[in-house]
């Protein structure tokens, strides 16, 4: 058990460390950008195809190199010098940006001219999707990046401060990007939503540019061949319970408590709220989530944090079932706003364990495979909402996702006592 007997700290504590506010800066205007482009993407295909499994095709075509290269990214980012390679990763991302920038162009063109023939819409999706799977190896080394850099910038006795402001706004910068850029679209096109991509992508790599140099710590071995680095960070995680438990809590919890996924069929066939009801029940969760981590930021938690992380995942599990068997849109929308923010509070101490209990020289790898669980769970998670949707029915699917959510709690609680009784 560890307690931290320090005094209370500020807030703001960790935005007072120069490099961490550039980073955060950085990262904001990042996320943003990409947010938008991903948001763009799958409207941009939907109009090209008219085919709703296209846009599924778009979550395959980037999660498949994303978690395949995620090991050998974490011994990657371990052994390189982490600024240089998160702004080679930020770099090919605006690279990205501006081909598709190119397409919209073209696109609009042949639009303005009738001359745009199916073929023409066929090229442009194939490489919509090609450029969407670079951007999956990419995103490989490039997100874990931000949280190796952060482990290393900040002091352990900050982690706690400077994970809840890097959730906070990674988070605020997903959800403002997948609002925003509906109304650019409505009003510049896609080709003024790219330029903005491009803009938001070129000052956050200014904002990062910023950082100095972060080389590869003096505890990695000497000519350590890849596959032994992979094994070495894989052992540690597996060995690790605390570090284990929190990530398979995180893995399954959004496998199988992927409501949102639904949140279409709710809102039409169930609840038959129409439109802005599913407005509003889509962005419950994330309403939910921004408001604790404002809370946590302010008032930090102190004790009791891994029975507290446990018992805020059960919390959500319960809450999906509420939403799964609710038929008034006030009390779904108050399941899922609850289930937001119990996600947000468990993220928060999620990634605050992850940082404490990894050591500097192995943070790539850990990062890496804590990418590959986040990766896998919110896109197989979305999967699993269909198959298990088509099965059982959308009720019942929904029902299922919540009661094994709130049995892999039970289980961790038994199996990972260590995770169970952690103070920090």
């Amino acid at each position: 058990m560890e307690i931290n007997n320090t005094p209370k700290i500020s807030p703001f504590a960790s935005l007072k460390v120069v490099e961490f506010r550039n980073l955060m800066l950085g990262r904001f205007l990042f996320i943003m950008g990409l947010r938008m482009m991903g948001t763009l993407v799958g409207w941009w295909i939907y109009e090209l195809t008219k085919e709703p499994f296209a846009i599924g095709l778009i979550g395959l075509a980037e999660v498949i190199p994303a978690v395949s290269l995620a090991l050998y990214a974490g011994h990657v980012i371990d052994i390189s010098e982490k600024r240089k390679l998160l702004l080679r990763g930020v770099s090919l991302y605006w690279i990205c940006a501006i081909i598709l920038l190119g397409l919209s162009i073209y696109n609009d063109k042949a639009d303005n001219a009738n001359s745009f023939a199916a073929h023409s819409s066929l090229i442009i999706a194939i490489s919509i999707y090609f450029i969407v799977f670079c951007t999956g190896i990419i995103r490989s080394f490039t997100g874990p990046s931000f949280g190796t850099i952060v482990g290393v910038i900040i002091p352990k006795d900050l982690l706690q401060n400077a994970t809840t402001w890097s959730q906070g706004i990674w988070l605020t910068a997903s959800i403002l990007g997948h609002a925003i850029v509906g109304f650019i679209i409505a009003g510049f096109g896609h080709t003024g939503a790219l330029m903005s991509v491009v803009a938001l992508v070129t000052i956050g790599y200014l904002f990062m540019a910023k950082i100095t140099a972060k080389p590869p710590h003096a505890d990695l071995v000497a000519n350590q061949k890849t596959l032994e680095s992979v094994k070495e960070g894989l052992r540690f995680v597996f060995n690790t319970k605390e570090v284990l438990g929190a990530l398979s809590l995180d893995l399954f919890a959004v496998l199988f408590g992927g409501a949102v996924a639904m949140i279409p069929v709710y809102a039409v066939d169930i609840l038959k709220v129409g439109p802005i009801g599913f407005g509003w029940l889509n962005a419950a969760s994330d309403i939910g989530a921004i408001l604790i981590i404002f809370i946590i930021t302010l008032f930090p938690v102190t004790s009791g944090q891994g029975k507290k992380l446990l018992f805020a995942v059960g919390g959500f599990g319960l809450c999906i079932i509420v939403f799964a068997l609710s038929r008034l849109f006030w009390l779904s929308f108050a399941a899922l706003l609850l289930s937001g923010i119990l996600d947000g509070f468990s993220m928060i101490f999620r990634g605050t364990i992850v940082q404490l209990k990894t050591p500097d020289h192995m943070r790539g790898r850990v990062m890496s495979v804590n990418s590959m669980f986040i990766n896998s769970s919110n896109e197989f998670g979305q999967f699993e909402s269909g198959v298990a949707a088509k099965l059982l029915g959308v009720i019942p699917s929904v029902v299922f996702g919540g009661t094994m959510t709130i049995l892999v709690v039970v289980t961790t609680w038994f199996k990972a006592p260590t995770l169970r009784k952690m103070e920090y």
